[in-house]
């Protein structure tokens, strides 16, 4: 009787060192992305005719006083050790301070950045909810009118500045009609019996069970964010549209039609199923640009957030709060796109069967 042999498995420990390797590299990205962000800032900062010791002390100070802010701030150090003095100090999470709020700039960003993220959710909330569903109605009916209509309403929603269909929709809703709220986050009012517990107003209020406070937030945070929602929506839908129709050509699709598969069920059963990786990849950096991009809408809004912040900065030539904001963006934007290559891997099958 033959003897049976004990089967090796010599793929398990290639496929641990494959994996191994790829968060390797996905870390290693990161980290040169975000260095080189870092870098770019620093010597940016150093080129700008900027004076970073007048712009804390002033014109007026003493040769003594700016000596020794000079020193101070490290300047009189070599460029390299510059360098690597605020690469230590950014490891930190140390920004500096603002020389717009004489507070530290960590500090600020935690401030502010809760309200551009309330902003900017509600927001993306509006562009996926009616976006996806135009992208896959335009795609499922092609070339009818409403086809036609989605992809206007798209154009002219990327050509309209943002300013301007703030100015008019503060015009028109609040200052007319009397619909919405004014600039800001809440009416002065309410504004001291708010207890911020997560950032988020609208979150907060809710949990005060003061449903006019709630109703105020909502009335002063709906235009901005239906604005913003304008041009994630056109984004969204014209991605979504783009994706559908090129699953709609596929075989599979003409094979469930002949098989008698209603055209609904091809539609919204199959071929959405199949782009869901996709939208969630363009969903995550439309959000991103939210975050990032809404700097006008904060502006005309006069919406206390991280938008409003760094324009003061820049305005005020303040690098440190600049820097901190700059560096801030990027990461979202790195981790953001992990987030997207992690979702590819656990929801494409393929991604994973290329790994065995």
């Amino acid at each position: 009787m033959a003897q049976t042999l004990p089967v090796s498995h010599p793929a398990a420990p290639s496929l641990f060192w494959r994996r191994s390797r790829t968060l390797l590299r996905g870390g290693l990205s990161i980290f040169c992305t975000l260095l080189g962000l870092a870098a770019l800032t620093f010597f940016i900062g150093r080129l700008l005719p900027i004076d970073p010791v007048v712009a804390i002390i002033g014109d007026n100070a003493s040769q003594e006083a700016y000596d020794r802010m000079f020193h101070q701030l490290g300047l009189d150090q070599p460029l390299w050790q510059q360098f690597i003095d605020y690469i230590a100090q950014l490891a930190r999470l140390d920004f500096g301070i603002a020389l717009t709020t004489s507070q530290p700039v960590s500090s600020d960003i935690l401030r502010v950045f809760p309200a551009t993220l309330e902003l900017a959710t509600l927001a993306a909330l509006i562009g996926v909810g009616f976006g996806i569903p135009a992208g896959v109605l335009s795609a499922m009916y092609r070339n009818s009118p409403f086809d036609h209509l989605v992809r206007f309403l798209g154009l002219l929603s990327y050509s309209t500045p943002h300013f301007w269909l703030g100015l008019m929709g503060l015009l028109l809703f609040y200052a007319t009609l009397g619909w919405i709220g004014g600039p800001g986050r809440i009416d002065f009012i309410y504004e001291f019996d708010l207890q911020p517990v997560t950032g988020f107003w609208l979150i907060d209020s809710a949990l005060s069970g003061n449903w006019a406070m709630f109703k105020n937030v909502f009335g002063h945070i709906i235009l901005p964010a239906s604005i913003l929602g304008l041009s994630s929506l056109a984004y969204i839908s014209r991605m979504t549209r783009s994706f559908m129709l090129e699953q709609l050509s596929q075989e599979y699709i003409i094979t469930a039609r002949v098989k008698g598969l209603s055209w609904s069920r091809c539609v919204w059963g199959h071929a959405l199923r199949n782009i869901a990786v996709p939208t969630l990849t363009v969903v995550a950096l439309s959000w991103a640009w939210l975050l990032e991009g809404a700097v006008l809408t904060e502006t005309v809004f006069a919406w206390p957030g991280f938008g409003r912040y760094l324009t003061n900065a820049l305005l005020a030539g303040d690098m440190n709060a600049v820097v901190g904001c700059t560096l801030l963006t990027g990461a979202i934007f790195v981790l953001l796109n992990l987030v997207c290559d992690l979702l590819y891997r656990l929801f494409d099958p393929r991604t994973r069967q290329e790994e065995k």
